[in-house]
């Protein structure tokens, strides 16, 4: 037998849109879906769950690696015998679309969205989120990946929405939702939380330049302890601070008069500042927990059970002073180590990031505008042994591209450690 001639330089991209056509040509998708029966009661249909882009936006590599994934299992699956349909879907809900609305219609922010009018911005929304779904096929169909255009979903369609809310309704009834005011990474310019997985996307963590600020807080034995933030703003609502329990700290007397408290393995990093000092003790972090020491503002200098030196395993001596300033309404750790000491949730912040009406003198200001003022007034205040700049990695919205804050939410959660 004669092997058949080949082409030594094949045009593949021909060859793949032959192949296309052939397919287009036969109904070849839909045929294979028809020759297999569902079974009784389903038993013999494979369901596949695909998580439906947003068409407002052009299909980037990432999609084409996934669809890739999403179109090898149910192949695989029908191969084996099984019905298996293919719905294509539309996101057609959540902050990507309103961003694109408001980028669109030149506004942002909830209160600009209210003046325009709820009706409006929803309508600019339907146009805008359905824009690319033509592209979106081209793309989809190009890379051979099978799936049901002519019968897809979008999640703005009334029987799409039922469905979550008795989604939402049963977990509700079997006990698995719970209503939580719990810190987590907030978006001020959304006006939105992000999940945790939110802030391990690709390209979510940027490298910004912070404010580092050490200052020194009085404790009742007359001593200062030290202690180092590189969000100056969240000092207005400081109303702990944790020292690791198994960390040597020592006390060194200042030619200023003052003695100072920080951990042993940071002494080296405040040479300049600590310059002449002696060193007059050394102590565990464990010896110092239940220090109360003098608020730096008074905003909530009578919140019971506050202004003490708590222990905590999550403080190390990689960075700063080994002394951490805890705001519960600004950190995780700080939430759940103040809260397990008996000192509440404060959080004065409002959903734009600005300072509430308890922070008196900078309320209404965006917290990331009041830092020169909060460490102007420390600086009067005669508190601050240094101020420098920290350049880090920081997390930054994925939707607007704006820094993240972390602040104390009521949400609502799934308890998905019960059934897994």
């Amino acid at each position: 037998m004669t092997y058949p001639q080949v082409d030594p330089q094949p045009n593949f991209p021909r060859l793949e849109e032959g192949v296309l056509a052939r397919w287009e040509r036969d109904n070849t998708f839909a045929a294979s879906v028809a020759a297999r029966e569902v079974g009784t009661n389903g038993d013999n249909e494979f369901i596949f769950y695909d998580g439906p882009p947003f068409a407002n936006g052009l299909p980037h590599y990432g999609h084409l690696l996934t669809g890739f994934v999403k179109d090898a299992v149910p192949r695989y699956q029908t191969m084996r015998g099984r019905h298996v349909e293919r719905r294509f879907g539309w996101d057609c809900h959540g902050l990507p679309a309103e961003v694109e609305a408001e980028k669109e219609l030149g506004i942002a922010g909830h209160p600009a969205i209210a003046a325009f009018g709820i009706d409006k911005f929803n309508d600019a929304c339907r146009t805008s989120v359905l824009r690319y779904t033509d592209e979106w096929q081209r793309y989809v169909t190009r890379q051979a990946r099978w799936v049901d255009f002519g019968n897809d979903y979008k999640t703005l369609d009334t029987p799409y929405m039922e469905s979550v809310m008795w989604a939402f309704r049963t977990l509700w009834d079997k006990g698995l939702i719970y209503e939580g005011f719990r810190v987590l990474a907030y978006c001020w310019r959304c006006e939105t939380p992000l999940s945790n997985t939110e802030t391990r996307m690709d390209d979510v963590y940027r490298d910004r330049q912070d404010p580092a600020l050490t200052v020194a807080f009085t404790l009742e034995t007359g001593e200062k302890i030290l202690a180092w933030t590189t969000t100056p703003w969240t000092l207005p609502s400081n109303l702990a601070l944790a020292v690791g329990p198994d960390v040597d700290y020592v006390a060194v007397k200042h030619t200023d008069g003052n003695t100072y408290l920080l951990a042993e393995g940071r002494l080296g990093a405040y040479e300049k500042e600590l310059e002449g000092a002696e060193v007059l003790r050394t102590v565990k972090g464990s010896e110092l927990a239940g220090l109360r020491y003098t608020p730096l503002f008074p905003f909530f200098a009578d919140t019971e059970n506050a202004f003490v030196v708590l222990n905590a395993e999550f403080v190390t001596t990689e960075d700063g002073t080994g002394v951490v300033h805890m705001a519960p309404g600004f950190g995780e750790d700080d939430q759940n180590e103040c809260n397990a000491a008996g000192i509440p949730t404060i959080c004065p912040m409002d959903e734009h990031g600005q300072y509430t009406a308890e922070v008196t003198p900078w309320a209404g200001r965006h917290v990331f505008d009041a830092n020169t003022d909060v460490i102007k007034t420390l600086k009067e205040m005669g508190v601050v042994l240094r101020h420098d700049s920290y350049n880090h990695s920081y997390p930054h919205c994925w939707r607007c591209a704006e820094p993240l804050v972390y602040r104390a939410v009521s949400s609502w959660f799934v308890q998905v450690t019960k059934f897994r």
